[in-house]
């Protein structure tokens, strides 16, 4: 018996040891000032620096403006942006006839970052048949696509919003597989800009009910906010109103009436008082989505749509970006 209890006392049950060992092992990676990913990490690894954009001029761009067809304009400085509006279609939606300024435009944009890439990223509005052979076309050339969404409700035909990425050492290589997409639609080569209209709009109270100047381009009027916060896409910066602005823009229907399309971009805790603030509008919400894949912090976006007074709709929208982080802008 003696010897029989000497064994025990020698051998104390494991379980306290194991849990104590346990405990350890979880705390190591807190005290060493790491959390879990970074503490599975290879030693000598280091965190990806940010990239920022560079300063460019409209010089650096025309390679891009040929493989494009087109030529399109610099915005602050940093952000190469071509319009192909949708001339060739014929859209309705909720009785109005849709103009290609108020919803059925599509864009790109481009910029040159300090470690010698550049980045693209663009909207482009198809129909349902040019759907599939345009992603193909852009899958074939590595564009990549990061949001597939509607804009405008009970449309007819059916129209479809893609939101495509690209990111290498050659823009002109970018642009050209980008290229590849457009040709599969029915975008019209690029006409001249008409001369600018006076609107049918009491933009002065739209101003006014938005708190922020708007801008026309004689067929809509068109108001932009920004977001404040510095957005990155994975590890690079984005320049100021590229891929994160809300854009309310109004097509006069006559008698201070408008149609309303509208994008409204939010962290996760302002989309519920966004989208309550544009349905006690009368605002119908047609999207909640994301436009990015690797965007930080995230982004959520929602379409939403109406027809009403111009100015008593911009009074609604003002309770919207009252509930964001936003700053108004000019531009896209």
């Amino acid at each position: 018996m003696m010897t029989e209890d000497r064994q025990q006392d020698a051998n104390p049950p494991r379980t306290t040891s194991r849990r104590r060992i346990l405990a350890a092992a979880a705390l190591a990676p807190t005290l060493a000032g790491v959390g879990p990913a970074a503490a599975g990490a290879m030693p000598g690894a280091r965190k990806q620096e940010m990239v920022k954009p560079l300063t460019t001029s409209m010089s650096h761009w025309a390679e891009v403006a040929k493989e494009l067809g087109r030529s399109g304009n610099l915005l602050r400085g940093t952000t190469y942006h071509t319009p192909f509006p949708r001339d060739d279609l014929h859209v309705v939606a909720d009785g109005v006839t849709i103009t290609p300024a108020l919803a059925l435009g599509a864009h790109v944009a481009f910029v040159r970052y300090a470690d010698g890439t550049t980045m693209c990223m663009g909207d482009v509005a198809v129909t349902e048949r040019e759907l599939q052979h345009v992603i193909d076309a852009w899958q074939k050339h590595g564009i990549s696509q990061t949001a597939l969404h509607k804009h405008l409700p009970a449309q007819h035909p059916d129209i479809w919003w893609v939101h495509v990425h690209g990111h290498g050492r050659d823009a002109p290589t970018l642009a050209r597989g980008l290229r590849a997409g457009f040709d599969r639609t029915g975008i019209l080569p690029a006409a001249p800009p008409g001369r600018p209209r006076p609107l049918a709009l009491d933009t002065a109270g739209i101003d006014r009910a938005l708190g922020a100047k708007g801008s026309s381009d004689g067929v809509v009027y068109k108001a932009v906010f920004a977001r404040r916060e510095t957005i990155r896409d994975g590890h690079l910066v984005l320049p100021p109103g590229l891929g994160a602005t809300s854009a309310f823009i109004f097509q006069p229907l006559g008698r201070g009436r408008a149609a309303l399309s509208g994008d409204c971009v939010m962290l996760a805790e302002e989309v519920q008082d966004v989208l309550e603030a544009l349905r006690r509008g009368g605002i119908k919400l047609v999207e909640l989505h994301n436009h990015h894949l690797t965007e930080s912090p995230r982004l959520f976006f929602t379409h939403f749509w109406a027809v009403g007074n111009a100015v008593k709709l911009a009074r609604a929208l003002r309770h919207a970006v009252n509930a964001t982080n936003v700053v108004p802008t000019s531009g896209v």
